[in-house]
């Protein structure tokens, strides 16, 4: 019987490569502009609205009622905003700002995806240079349980826009 050694012509891989093109990859480089993340999802390439429906279905499934919010980049992004003096940046988890404006009132009694996916289509309409998050609050322990990002104004990154996922690392 050969020894496995012997079956497999096994080549040494180096964990980090500098220059390789079959490595490229392996070592890329955060972009620290215009690479704003925020709520959960916004990592991810913008959802479709099939995806969308999926999550505000996850929302209502759990008894949460759907609120639409916008803010423009200016204030969108809390990371040193506010008038209080202090670390207001996310990482302290203090932060001035937080609260964006709300698009009409909450969505009581809303069971089905589709209007609030009309009511997206409706507040990007109306602000486009603006951000919009959809929310689902619990009206029985009053707080907040799930946020995500619905729409990035199509902007410069460097005006506050999103890049494109695949131009986030150099």
């Amino acid at each position: 019987m050969q020894s496995i050694a012997q079956v497999q012509n096994v080549q040494k891989i180096n964990a980090v490569s500098t220059g390789k093109v079959v490595n490229e990859k392996s070592m890329m480089v955060w972009r620290p502009h215009g690479n704003k993340m925020f709520e959960t999802f916004s990592f991810l390439p913008p959802l479709s609205d099939a995806d969308l429906g999926k999550q505000v279905q996850y929302l209502l499934n759990n008894g949460w009622t759907p609120c639409l919010e916008f803010e423009d980049p200016a204030h969108a992004y809390t990371d040193g905003h506010g008038n209080s003096g202090l670390d207001s940046s996310i990482n302290t988890n203090y932060y001035d700002n937080r609260y964006w404006v709300m698009w009409k009132l909450p969505m009581y009694g809303c069971n089905d995806p589709s209007e609030v996916l009309a009511e997206v289509k409706a507040c990007v309409k109306a602000f486009p240079n603006c951000y919009v998050r959809c929310a689902g609050f619990d009206n029985i322990k009053q707080v907040q349980c799930h946020s995500f990002l619905v729409y990035r104004p199509k902007l410069d990154p460097m005006e506050g826009g999103a890049r494109d996922v695949a131009d986030r690392q150099i």
